[in-house]
């Protein structure tokens, strides 16, 4: 049986920017079943809780205000790739919309509320080294 990997908020955590979570009740199954690792990217990228909005603008991942993350991602991005590789997981349930974790569509950088086609740094790193993602 596959392991996932799965973002925090999904699980229950309370670690979005706005330090609430979007608890998904299969994925918290998962969990319980010892069958997903869930994390937070933007967490272990070094981000706190909560913490201002962040949108891909270009290359990079700024604030309304022009706060640049895009460090703090990318590390967050590449210290869950390589603890999914280590825990030995194949598939990926992550946050839709999210500028760490969005697949397939992403906010659009405007800070306007829209969306546009697109991954976020996490998804795509996780796509790209071959594991299967899903978007919540």
């Amino acid at each position: 049986m596959s392991k996932f990997l799965v973002s925090a908020c999904l699980a229950g955590f309370p670690c979005r920017y706005d330090g609430k979570a979007k608890t998904d009740p299969e994925v918290v199954k998962l969990v319980k079943q010892g069958l997903a690792i869930p994390i937070c990217p933007e967490q272990i990228g070094g981000l706190p809780t909560p913490r201002p909005a962040a949108e891909l603008v270009g290359q990079r991942i700024l604030s309304a205000t022009g706060e640049d993350f895009t460090e703090n991602f990318v590390r967050g991005a590449q210290e869950t790739l390589r603890l999914a590789q280590e825990f030995g997981c194949t598939k990926a349930i992550l946050k839709s919309g999210s500028p760490s974790c969005g697949f397939g569509q992403i906010y659009d950088g405007t800070f306007s509320g829209k969306m546009t086609a697109g991954m976020g740094i996490t998804a795509r790193l996780l796509w790209e080294n071959g594991f299967e993602v899903e978007s919540r």
